[in-house]
C-alpha cells in the first residue's frame, strides 16, 4: 500500500481502547479476523477526538457536513423532527459504530445526532473513511455487510411500531440494544446500563411516556426483565425474542464472501 496508516497508533482514546485495538476495529473484529494493517488503517481513522456532555446536539438534522463520527465511549442518539414539534428516534449508537452515515449520500445531515450520555467521539473527514475503503477493499466491504445489516434491523423496529402492540415494541427496542452491546460486551450484553428517558423511550417507539412505564411493568410481571434504577437485565431473552418474534440481525453477520477461496 502507499499510505502508512500507523500513524499515532500507539495513542489511547478515552475509552481505554489501545492502538491495536480501537474502538473500529474493536466492533468490526468481532464479525471478521482483521490483519494487523486492518486494524491500523481503522486506528488511522481515529485521530481528532472530541467529547459532548449528556443532552449536547453533534449535528442538525439539515446541517452541511463533511464529517462522520466513530463512538469511542457513550450513547447516542440520530432522530428527525415531525411537522407537529414532536420527534422520531430512528437509531441508537454505541462503542465502535460509526455515526451520520445518513449524510454520505448528500454532505448534508439527514438527522440530528444528540449525546444521550457524555460521550468521546472520533471525526473523520468522508475523504479518509473513502481513502481506507480504496486501499483496502475488504474493509470497504464489511463496511457494507454491516450496514446492511443494521438498516434491516432499523426496518425491524419501525415495522414493529407501524403493525404491533405497545409490548412488541418495547421487546423489540430492548432486544435490538441489547445485541448492539453483545458485539462488544459478549453475553453480559443482557445486563445494561439504560441512560433513557421515558420520553427517549417513547420517541423510539412511538408511544407515550405513561404507555411506555407501563409496558416497562408488564415486561417485569411477566419475569421477562429486571430493573433497578437505570439498569436493565433482560432475564428471558429468548422468551421475549419468541414473544415479539425478533429476529437477530447484528450478531450474526455472512462474511465468508469476504475470505480469500
Amino acid at each position: 500500500m502507499g499510505t502508512t496508516f500507523g500513524a499515532g497508533s500507539n495513542a489511547q482514546d478515552a475509552s481505554g481502547i489501545s492502538g491495536s485495538q480501537g474502538a473500529l476495529a474493536q466492533k468490526l473484529g468481532y464479525h471478521l479476523a482483521l490483519t494487523y494493517s486492518e486494524r491500523d488503517a481503522l486506528h488511522w481513522l481515529e485521530r481528532r477526538e472530541r467529547t459532548f456532555p449528556a443532552g449536547s446536539v453533534v449535528i442538525e438534522e439539515g446541517e452541511e457536513t463533511d464529517s462522520l463520527f466513530i463512538v469511542a465511549s457513550g450513547w447516542l442518539h440520530g432522530s428527525t423532527r415531525l411537522d407537529n414539534g414532536g420527534r422520531q428516534i430512528l437509531r441508537f449508537y454505541f462503542l465502535g459504530d460509526i455515526t451520520t452515515t445518513f449524510s454520505l449520500a448528500w454532505g448534508i445531515s439527514a438527522a440530528t445526532l444528540t449525546a444521550v450520555s457524555n460521550c468521546t467521539l472520533f471525526e473523520v473527514p468522508r475523504s479518509a473513511l473513502g481513502k481506507v475503503c480504496r486501499e483496502y477493499p475488504r474493509l470497504g466491504a464489511l463496511f457494507l455487510a454491516v450496514s446492511a445489516a443494521e438498516q434491516v434491523a432499523l426496518s425491524d423496529r419501525l415495522t414493529s411500531v407501524g403493525r404491533t402492540d405497545a409490548l412488541t415494541r418495547i421487546g423489540t427496542l430492548l432486544l435490538q440494544i441489547r445485541t448492539q452491546l453483545e458485539v462488544i460486551d459478549g453475553p453480559s450484553g443482557a445486563t445494561f446500563e439504560l441512560p433513557l428517558t421515558l420520553q427517549d423511550l417513547g420517541d423510539a417507539t412511538g408511544l407515550t411516556k405513561t404507555h411506555v412505564g407501563r409496558t416497562l411493568k408488564v415486561l417485569e410481571q411477566d419475569g421477562l426483565i429486571e430493573r433497578d434504577g437505570k439498569i436493565i437485565r433482560i432475564v428471558g431473552v429468548e422468551a421475549l425474542a419468541h414473544r415479539v418474534a425478533f429476529k437477530d440481525r447484528v450478531t450474526h453477520i455472512a462474511t465468508d464472501w469476504l475470505l480469500e477461496s
